[in-house]
């Protein structure tokens, strides 16, 4: 009996609840600017139409692989269907970008831009580094989230 109250549940449950729902953190301790990973999720998960658009305007899976002291963790934006956050690499990123965790702090701030990064030497861009330059407008929004 539970179980056919559960499944009246799921199907009455409207898909973007179920989304929130499923939200995990994505924030390390260890690596603290990983919190704008929340903060891209958030965006993604709450704003369909802003999910939409970001899928249409990235069309790729974005890898990070960010640094802190001698440990390493990474983290993918999925703009290629779904429109979501993970850990890990994912399933064959586009593009894969490692910096250090105070850069891509700076660089989630607004403090540093992506090909000051580069050119510095201080971040690497492993795959298509045409779709890197796609990911500025969902950074931003973390960006406005984060402030508010």
């Amino acid at each position: 009996m539970l179980q056919k109250h559960t499944k009246l549940i799921e199907k009455a449950t409207p898909s973007h609840i179920k989304q929130k729902a499923a939200i995990m953190p994505f924030a390390d301790p260890k690596f603290p600017s990983s919190a704008a990973f929340d903060d891209i999720s958030n965006v993604l998960s709450s704003d369909e139409a802003a999910r939409k658009e970001a899928i249409q305007n990235a069309k790729g899976l974005f890898a990070f692989t960010i640094k802190q002291g001698s440990e390493t963790k990474s983290w993918h934006i999925d703009l290629k269907s779904k429109g979501t956050v993970g850990e890990g690499l994912g399933e064959k990123p586009d593009v894969v970008l490692s910096l250090s965790d105070a850069d891509f702090q700076k660089l989630i701030d607004g403090k540093a831009k992506a090909q000051q990064l580069f050119m510095g030497g201080k971040l690497k861009i492993k795959g298509n580094v045409m779709k890197a330059t796609k990911l500025d407008p969902i950074l931003s929004k973390s960006k406005s989230k984060a402030k508010l």
